[in-house]
């Protein structure tokens, strides 16, 4: 690669990270520029999952930069180790042909160009896989009081699939670390083992593809996918409740594997012998390796997941702003993220360093007055019908109207974010609904209020009211 194309990459990465910083990991340090070939500028990741993560998730931001440092439409074309670069392959083309007639000038073959980020996406694998995130391995995840059994079995099962504890089964509520350890497994194995075979799903996604598969008439296909491996991991596997057809063809494909050894990891937001509606020989299968529970993190592991993950984004905090935050954010992990997100925001906007001042500043909505107690379920269902304007019955009642259906959810993911009751004792509340009901709710509203003003409003409205009692 020649000083300009380095040049080129340092002004890249430079701009990604004063202009895009929330994309931007510690580990892009190790990327390889590799320059200009074939109509595109390639850059080597250090890992097949490092790559398959650029290509999912940074395409766009690392086009952008380079476009905005060269003022030309050159994309970004990742590779993971071993992969040809057309460039390579020219410089070895050209030295062949030189060496066999010096006095000839060898013709240089064009590469295919890789035109927008979309060329890379094709590489991908099949459409069901989750993409695993470096971010989450053995070294960034925090072990403590709350999961350091999880994390013990997740490491036993690394260095042992198949024998050590088979099926691992990881349960907890929403953002606890359970797919942390899950990915952190798939990581770890495919480090010593690059070749292994892995299938790392959704319980939806199983499910979409079993469906897809059966109106297709092409379950060979389907049961090689799911059974030829080495490893099934498969995150919240409650879904399967109810889906009878889904749940027969999922207790063969457990068969399968594990008669042949082949490790099977499981999460689920409640242990097995809790899943509503699910077969009884599922609920003994499932339990035959480790059932494992994750809980939330008490302080001293909040502050430490703070620390680390403002590590991974290229963020200083203090112990004493680390320790202010976790005194407040005791939820679950992906809150502390979403603090350290929004000091690096803004920290970056109005370039200020992040002491305890601007840390209440931007997490004013989190860092609420120690004293202050939380509201009672039955204030925040006031609230929701007050709001909303409809009836107390409704919320409480059987209809799916979305009318009804919203406001319900709402109250229950606030009653989840703001309160310590359980998933079972909110549903309790909200007509004697059961957890999974509650637990569909905060994952649903969790989403769309990123995506809706209106949600936000009504979240954000209803919280200030509820914090005025």
């Amino acid at each position: 690669m020649s000083d300009q194309d380095r040049k080129v990459w340092e002004a890249a990465l430079s701009h990604l990270r004063t202009e895009n910083p929330i994309v931007c990991r510690r580990w892009f340090d190790d990327l390889q520029p590799l320059g200009y070939a074939g109509g595109a500028f390639g850059v080597r990741a250090s890992s097949p999952h490092h790559c398959d993560y650029l290509r999912r998730n940074c395409l766009d931001a690392f086009n952008d930069a380079l476009r905005t440092v060269t003022n030309q439409l050159t994309p970004i074309r990742f590779l993971g180790p071993g992969e040809p670069w057309d460039g390579q392959q020219n410089g070895q083309a050209r030295a062949r042909a030189a060496a066999q007639d010096p006095g000839e000038t060898p013709v240089r073959r064009q590469a295919p160009a890789f035109a927008h980020a979309g060329s890379e996406r094709e590489r991908l694998g099949g459409p069901d896989a989750l993409p695993i995130n470096p971010d989450y391995s053995f070294e960034n995840f925090v072990p403590g009081p709350n999961n350091r059994l999880a994390h013990a079995a997740a490491l036993a099962v690394a260095d042992k699939p198949g024998h050590a504890y088979n099926p691992l089964f990881i349960h907890g509520g929403v953002g606890l670390g359970k797919t942390h350890l899950l990915q952190a497994v798939c990581i770890s194995l495919l480090e010593v083992n690059p070749e292994a075979r892995i299938h790392y799903v959704s319980c939806d996604g199983f499910m979409t593809r079993f469906m897809n598969a059966v109106q297709s008439g092409k379950m060979v296909e389907f049961r090689h996918a799911f059974r030829d491996v080495d490893m099934l991991v498969i995150d919240d596997i409650h879904f399967l409740a109810k889906r009878d057809r889904t749940q027969e063809e999922f207790f063969h494909t457990f068969n399968s594997l594990y008669q042949a050894n082949k490790q099977i990891i499981l999460s689920s937001d409640a242990p097995p012998d809790e899943i509503p509606d699910l077969e009884e020989r599922l609920v003994s299968r499932f339990s035959w390796g480790l059932v494992c529970k994750v809980d939330k993190p008490g302080y001293e592991t909040r502050v430490e997941i703070l620390k680390r993950k403002a590590q991974m984004f290229g963020l200083e905090i203090a112990d004493e702003v680390a320790g202010e935050i976790a005194h407040h954010v005791d939820t679950n992990i992906r809150e502390l993220e979403g603090a350290v997100r929004q000091l690096q925001h803004t920290a970056r906007v109005f370039n200020r360093p992040i002491d305890m001042a601007m840390a209440r500043e931007a997490l004013g909505h989190l860092m609420t007055s120690a004293g202050e107690s939380a509201p009672s379920i039955e204030q925040i269902i006031n609230e929701v019908v007050t709001y909303f304007q409809i009836k107390r019955t409704d919320v409480l009642g059987k209809r799916k109207l979305r009318s009804v259906a919203l406001p319900r959810q709402i109250g229950m993911y606030i009653a989840r974010e703001s309160t310590g009751h359980s998933l079972e004792e909110i549903g309790a509340h909200f007509g004697g609904r059961d957890h999974t009901t509650v637990m569909h709710a905060v994952k649903k509203i969790a989403l769309a209020r990123q995506e809706t003003p209106d949600i936000e409003r009504a979240l954000s409205t209803i919280t200030a009211r509820l914090r005025g009692h």
